[in-house]
């Protein structure tokens, strides 16, 4: 990085109707603020934002805010507040989480019309995110015309996969004319958590194998061999794979086809039940893994049997990723459910003991925000608890491109 450049990256991730960002430091890697805008586009709009490098406390503003270049505005004020505007010449570059990348975009890159087009080529199979990563693109791009522009996109990390691993077994020709694969999301947490595992067992990625299981509201596995993914389990969209919040899931497709054809389902009313009315919320009516707890402890049979559900299908993806890779040197566990939830944790190892895994009580049960091993000492494999780092993560790599390009 030459000195034409600042040391400070802006990370946004735009959703539908919100806009979360973090303003870091990349001398240090430090926070230097934080926040989120909710409920755009309605009268009910919050912004809360959080002076980190000040210390300070939280401030929060309630009312409308029509869209997204007016919540990036507010944005832009309070930062401003701090002596920390969008105008700083210290401001290197902004880094905007893109979900879908296809298999065109294989590492970050510096966003221009072209790519603009080719995310926007993408919406069909990303058609709840990549209009809103593109809204946050256009409307900074607008803002900040003379910054550089990154986009470091979800799937990136998972285009390492082998042929065997991506592809489905259909016919080809269909599949490549409608760009149906296995394209995995959450990439650029399972690359900073396989990175930090790795760190942790102080040794290089290169040199180890690790199973990253990122268990939030959506959730996924991977097989890292070497630093690099040879197997994700979210497919052509983040359906498929682990059971999730209000996600089902791996299930028969035939599925789809008897609740359209018998059940009279539209295909609308087919995707919202599968994607917002299943897993832990379809099976209890609760995705929040500490309410099932507690409503476990009070001897609620429906929590308990989701519970069950959850685990037995991690459990199948530990094992079969274990198959994948040969050789495991750590299981991680990371994201809200991953580094919270040490019953999850414990459930999820437990009767795997002829594998190397199993998970020690006392150590499990410690919470904590650093990575740490909560397996035995004996233990053959590693068990970690290595809390994810998107943000920092689609920093350093926009950081990275940047000073490439300078």
């Amino acid at each position: 990085m030459t000195g034409t450049r600042g040391t400070r990256v802006l990370v946004l991730n735009s959703g539908s109707s919100s806009l979360k960002y973090q303003l870091l430091d990349m001398r240090d890697s430090s926070r230097l603020a934080a926040g989120l805008v909710e409920r755009i586009g309605e009268q009910t709009s919050r912004l809360k934002h959080t002076p980190l490098a000040a210390g300070g406390d939280a401030r929060e503003a309630d009312g409308p805010i029509a869209d997204h270049d007016a919540a990036l505005k507010a944005v832009a004020q309070e930062l401003a507040r701090d002596g920390l505007g969008l105008d700083s010449p210290d401001l290197a570059a902004i880094g905007h989480r893109v979900v879908h990348g296809g298999m065109f975009f294989t590492e970050p890159t510096v966003i221009d019309d072209a790519v603009i087009a080719e995310i926007e080529r993408l919406i069909p199979v990303a058609p709840l995110h990549n209009p809103a990563n593109l809204t946050g693109i256009r409307t900074a791009r607008a803002l900040r015309p003379d910054l550089p522009q990154v986009a470091v996109f979800d799937t990136a990390f998972h285009t390492t996969m082998p042929e065997s691993a991506a592809r489905y077994a259909i016919d080809p020709r269909i599949a490549d004319r409608h760009r149906i694969r296995r394209y995995g999301f959450h990439g650029t947490s399972h690359a900073y958590v396989s990175r930090a595992t790795a760190e942790l067992l102080g040794k290089a990625p290169e040199d180890v194998n690790v199973i990253v299981l990122h268990l939030g509201n959506g959730a996924s596995a991977s097989a890292v061999r070497g630093g690099r993914c040879v197997d994700t389990s979210m497919g052509l969209t983040p359906l498929e794979g682990l059971v999730m919040g209000t996600r089902s899931g791996d299930m028969d497709p035939a599925v789809i086809f008897h609740l359209a054809r018998v059940g009279g389902m539209s295909m609308d009313e087919i995707d919202t039940l599968l994607n917002k009315r299943s897993g832990l919320f379809g099976l209890c009516g609760d995705n929040d893994m500490r309410e099932i707890r507690r409503r476990i402890d009070e001897g609620d049979e429906a929590a308990a049997l989701a519970f069950d559900i959850y685990v037995h299908r991690l459990k199948k993806y530990i094992g079969a990723y274990y198959a994948v890779l040969g050789t495991v040197d750590a299981v991680a566990f990371t994201a809200g459910v991953g580094e919270n939830a040490a019953p999850v944790r414990e459930a999820a190892v437990a009767g795997l003991e002829g594998l190397g895994l199993a998970v020690d009580t006392g150590r499990n049960a410690v919470r904590g925000d650093r990575p740490r091993i909560v397996s035995p000492d004996t233990a053959r494999v590693a068990v970690a608890v290595v809390p994810t780092d998107e943000e920092l993560e689609i920093a350093t790599q926009t950081y990275a491109l940047v000073g490439k390009n300078t």
